[in-house]
């Protein structure tokens, strides 16, 4: 039997990128990855004030020949409209939608959004955490990736995400975080892997090549195998707590991982009830709770989400 054909539609985040992939990757679809540009005066239009027209969009190619897509798998603000209006084309596609749409959920056939976001409908898939691509198999297949670059046995891995509207990530907190780290960790004999993300200010990445020079190894650029392979190579994961994305990616390795908090600059009740969740489910601490280790089941809920929407597929 032929695999279903499925496009990815994105703001081109990798918190995104990473969401739709997952999913993708876990139904066993093919699928081809569109970047959604819009025109610059509805990058700032919600969608429900946004016309169902292709006259919003940059690109209009990938919304004119529907005839080879089964699937269309969104996410992010910007992919609301085009998802719509490739099905008005085709109303054989099956439309996902990850995260809320901030639009009428019948527009779409499946929605999945974190259970911390509180959505509910007959259509809405409640994931624990956010989905994604990271397999264990990546994981292992990168492991030698950083190992000469540590010569520990015991190593910490810090995963850095950067401002968004929750948190500044100014030079102040970051210092503190470092401060943490090395308290907690550095100390007592462990070696850190700093990690930076796409959103990490350069200005933090200069900060953790001043402050770790001595005590481990800083990777400068965004690199998926550096973020793969410390994962692999690491006892304790640290993760700032910017990021409910790549706090759930690190939950796959089954490791004990800290949330290195912040203040937040407007009220961040979502990370809350998340941070809360994932704590109750064995897999989270705060970073300057006592290091200890811990076991949880490794947690994947790209495939979990993906057995029910192939039973609705089927149906």
């Amino acid at each position: 039997m032929a695999k279903l054909k499925a496009l990815l539609l994105t703001g081109g985040y990798h918190g995104m990128i990473s969401q739709v992939e997952g999913l993708a990757k876990a139904l066993k679809v093919e699928f081809h990855h569109k970047i959604v540009r819009l025109n610059w005066l509805w990058n700032y239009i919600p969608p429900k004030f946004t016309p169902k027209s292709e006259i919003i969009l940059k690109d209009k190619n990938y919304v004119t020949n529907t005839e080879k897509i089964d699937l269309i798998i969104s996410c992010g603000r910007k992919s609301v409209i085009p998802s719509i209006l490739l099905k008005k084309k085709n109303k054989n596609i099956f439309t996902i939608h990850i995260q809320d749409p901030k639009i009428n959920f019948n527009n779409f056939n499946i929605i999945v959004a974190p259970e911390h976001d509180g959505l509910k409908g007959e259509n809405v898939i409640n994931s624990k955490g956010a989905i994604h691509y990271i397999t264990e198999e990546e994981i292992e297949k990168s492991k030698t990736y950083l190992v000469d670059k540590v010569q520990s046995q015991k190593v910490v891995a810090l995963i850095l995400g950067g401002p968004n509207k929750y948190y500044s990530f100014d030079n102040e907190e970051i210092s503190k975080i470092f401060n943490q780290i090395k308290e907690s960790f550095i100390y007592n004999g462990y070696k850190a892997i700093i990690v930076p993300s796409m959103r990490t200010p350069q200005k933090t990445i200069e900060l953790a090549q001043k402050e770790f020079q001595n005590d481990g190894y800083v990777i400068t650029e965004v690199n998926k195998q550096a973020y793969l392979s410390s994962l692999a190579i690491a006892s304790n994961i640290v993760i700032t707590c910017d990021s409910t994305s790549m706090i759930s990616e690190a939950a796959i390795s089954g490791k004990p991982i800290f949330i290195a908090h912040m203040k937040n600059k407007r009220n961040n009740y979502r990370f809350k009830k998340f941070f809360q969740l994932f704590k109750d489910m064995g897999i989270t601490k705060n970073l300057g709770e006592k290091v200890e280790h811990w076991k949880y089941n490794n947690f994947n809920e790209s495939e979990r989400v993906a057995k029910i929407i192939n039973d609705r597929l089927n149906k």
